[in-house]
């Protein structure tokens, strides 16, 4: 210890001429509790001669962290080299905590801590420091800035961040196994003393794990660790600072261990003998019961596999796993009968699925067990003889005819005689009967083989000491056909002969189908009747295949002489008895090509023009409608040249024609213009006013000179002309005004009954009936008339 004082006065002394002499960090330690001055000497105005002293940090104090003395902790001190100690020198402080933190005299320039320090909020402290003229305020030294770091102490403990853990090793491991490594930290400085070097060590769960102290890796310290034994271990290590040294401040943490399972375990059955009663009516596939084998291993490696060894009843029995059990499930493979055994004997082997082969050696992983099953006995209802019986007869036969029988029997202890009943649900109808003692079964009802072919219903078999014990057979009962329908031409068929023909040339091939089906297949033969044998225009050539062929029995028929031939052919079966039918068969007469193609078969075509074909008939109407066509655009075309030529232009106003397209309502229209001028020209309205147009104002009526009587059609137009053309409300163009005015002078005189003297009562018709028949409706009409006008006046 003194050596080490006398060491640190000597460094002091060595450096004080204007170097800061901070303790080293050990030193400082050391001298605590001693009295220190850290000086910083202000560079100053040096000579050129002067030797600056290098090879120490200069700028750095230290100051203790967590300080809790009454007075504020001393720093250290400034001093320039202009301060001959007279006062005249101000020293002043500035950057991080400067006033809040430190604190300068500015006399003397010591640095003092007016607050406690943690390392772990700021570990240092960036300071600028400056000598000022006191009397004339200007800097007598450039600023210099110095760094005050806090010096740690052990203050922290060490912590495990990412505890607590949850770990996980295989059961049987060996020693040394891998675990899990933890680590803590410790805020402390770790370039400082050992207030951060941590040493791991384990305060529970010794023997069964251990912990490097230095890297905190958790390993096995136990061999075959065995997890059906024991499967959770909670570990609790604990990290100090300071090596582990006495004084040194530590945090703990659990660690939470589990053994995984390993397949180390064969299955075992509890018990050597499993007894199982299984009643006889158990149904194939249902299961009957369930053993267990027992593996202490987890998941996959205590999944089970069960098999039936082979031997005695092996057959009959089927065995799988449940899943979620792991239970051996025993399945009905065949039925049982208890009056044929009562009882059955195996044996069923457990096995692991996944087996581990480091535990081999430890024996084979299988157990075997065996299983006794007894039957037992259950009423069951009647067994039939047959599963389905069939059975078959012939349509039309008499009521009450047996077709045959079925036969049921009580194959328990103790038979009881058997009922039978047809299921009506299944024959509705009630078209059989059955004896219900003897099980024979008879019609109810004239079959027909046409109308149903095949009947299929149930028959009903109950015990007569428990009638509801039942069961139930199909039965099918198929029905025989009789020969009773002649047979007949299949489809209707369209025959045609061309008119070129050759004899021998087949024109049609028919086929016959009939009503009744026999089993050996229906053999039809084809003729021609005897009416028609006599003529010799077709015959039937009988193919001895079910189908015959219409041929010719001469060249050439012709449709003008006759279009349609009606031919009858005679088809006969070869069931007993046989029957036949007389089919007729129209066919008609066609013109065709020379390829034998059909042209046309129509009445019609007889009378087209001989020679042409269908392409030139088509072309000669197709001339005649471009003919048309053409004559039709010529006629458009000069009516559209000759309405061009009197359509004047519409910039000469005086050549416009108006012209009107409408005839007028006949004698009782009297709005449309004056019908008393074209009756009688001296009838003259004095108010007329024009109706072509539509005057402007309303003006007065002109006075018109009187026309003299039988005046002649062109003065009453020439008049009516310059009427107009003195008229000043006229339109300033020319209007073409047409009257129907026939004039005198005619020698048959005017048909028209304008200006006649006589009514149409005074006319006489009867003149008409000399006309002829073509006018003999004129004269019915007219002489109705007449005969009415006479009624209405009488």
């Amino acid at each position: 210890m003194l050596t080490r004082n006398c060491l640190s006065l000597l460094l002091w002394v060595l450096f004080d001429g204007g170097l800061l002499t901070p303790l080293h960090p050990q030193l400082q330690q050391t001298l605590e509790a001693q009295p220190r001055e850290n000086v910083v000497t202000m560079p100053g105005r040096r000579s050129s001669a002067q030797r600056v002293k290098r090879g120490w940090v200069w700028n750095q104090f230290f100051v203790l962290e967590e300080y809790m003395g009454s007075e504020p902790q001393y720093v250290g001190k400034l001093h320039s080299d202009l301060d001959k100690g007279a006062g005249t020198v101000k020293y002043t402080l500035s950057g991080d905590g400067a006033g809040t933190v430190f604190t300068i005299d500015e006399t003397t320039g010591d640095i003092h801590a007016i607050r406690s320090l943690d390392r772990e909020e700021k570990p240092f402290y960036t300071l600028r420091a400056q000598a000022v003229d006191i009397d004339t305020r200007k800097p007598l030294e450039p600023e210099s800035e110095f760094i005050i770091k806090v010096q740690d102490i052990n203050d922290n403990e060490p912590k495990f961040l990412d505890g607590p853990y949850v770990a996980s090793v295989p059961e049987m491991s060996p020693v040394g196994a891998y675990v899990l490594q933890v680590k803590a930290t410790d805020a402390d400085d770790p370039t400082y003393g050992n207030s951060a070097r941590v040493v791991y060590s384990i305060l529970q769960g010794q023997p069964y794990f251990s912990i490097d102290p230095k890297t905190g890796v958790i390993r096995t310290a136990l061999p075959n660790m065995d997890r059906e034994v024991k499967e959770q271990y909670q570990v609790l290590i604990q990290a100090k600072d300071m090596g582990g040294q006495l004084g040194g401040l530590a945090g703990t943490t659990t660690v939470n261990i589990t053994l995984t399972d390993v397949n180390d375990n064969p299955p075992r059955f509890p018990k050597s003998i499993f007894h199982l009663k299984v009643p006889e009516s158990s149904l194939v596939g249902s299961a009957i019961g369930r053993i267990r084998a027992v593996d202490p291993d987890f998941g996959k490696n205590a999944e089970i596999e069960y098999n039936i060894v082979p031997g005695d009843g092996g057959n009959l029995f089927d065995i799988t796993t449940d899943e979620n059990t792991q239970e051996g499930v025993i399945k009905l493979k065949k039925p049982l009968d208890f009056e044929t055994k009562k009882a059955y004997t195996f044996k069923v082997e457990a096995s692991n699925v996944h087996l581990d082969h480091r535990f081999h050696s430890v024996g084979p992983f299988k157990d075997t067990a065996t299983v006794k099953i007894n039957v037992l006995d259950v009423a069951e209802p009647p067994v039939f003889s047959k599963p389905m019986y069939t059975m078959e007869v012939y349509e039309d036969t008499p009521v009450g005819t047996i077709i045959g029988a079925v036969t049921a029997q009580d194959l328990d202890v103790g038979s009881s005689s058997v009922r039978y009943f047809i299921d009506r649900k299944s024959d509705a109808d009630s078209y059989f009967t059955i004896d219900r003692s003897e099980g024979t079964i008879a019609t109810n009802e004239i079959l027909d083989r046409e109308s149903t072919a095949q009947y299929n219903f149930s028959i009903i078999a109950s015990k007569v000491s428990n009638p509801l014990l039942t069961s139930k057979v199909n039965v099918i009962i198929n029905v025989l056909d009789v020969n009773e329908f002649p047979p007949e031409i299949s489809v209707p068929y369209e025959t045609s002969v061309c008119e070129n023909a050759k004899p021998g040339q087949v024109i049609q091939t028919v086929s016959a189908a009939d009503k009744d089906l026999s089993p050996a297949g229906q053999r039809f033969s084809f003729r021609l009747s005897p009416e028609a044998s006599t003529k010799p225009n077709f015959t039937v050539q009988d193919y001895r295949n079910n189908t015959a062929g219409i041929e010719t029995r001469r060249s050439g028929y012709s449709r003008r002489q006759q279009d349609l031939y009606f031919l009858p052919v005679v088809i006969e079966d070869s069931s007993y008895p046989v029957q036949s039918s007389t089919n007729t068969m129209t066919i008609h007469v066609c013109r065709c090509d020379s390829d034998g193609t059909i042209l046309s078969c129509n009445v019609e075509a007889i009378f087209l023009p001989v020679g042409l074909s269908t392409g030139a008939l088509i072309a000669i109407l197709l001339c005649i409608v471009i003919l048309l066509v053409i004559v039709v655009l010529y006629v458009a075309l000069r009516r559209q040249k000759k309405k061009d030529t009197l359509m004047t232009s519409k910039e000469d106003i005086r050549d416009n024609v108006i012209h009107y397209d409408d005839e007028g309502g006949g004698e009782e229209d009297t709005q449309a213009f004056d019908i008393g001028a074209l009756r009688n020209p001296k009838v003259i309205e004095d108010n007329k006013i024009r109706r072509d147009i539509k005057p402007d104002t309303l003006c007065l009526p002109r006075q018109r000179p009187p026309v003299e009587d039988n005046t002649d059609i062109r003065d009453f137009i020439n008049q009516r002309l310059q009427e107009n053309d003195v008229d000043p409300t006229a339109p300033p163009y020319d209007s073409l005004a047409t009257y129907a005015y026939e004039g005198n002078g005619s020698v048959a005189e005017s048909l028209s009954s304008i200006d006649s003297l006589t009514t149409e009562t005074d006319q006489d018709y009867d003149y008409l009936s000399d006309w002829g028949p073509r006018f003999k409706v004129l004269a019915e009409m007219f002489g109705e008339e007449e005969n009415y006008n006479t009624a209405k006046v009488t």
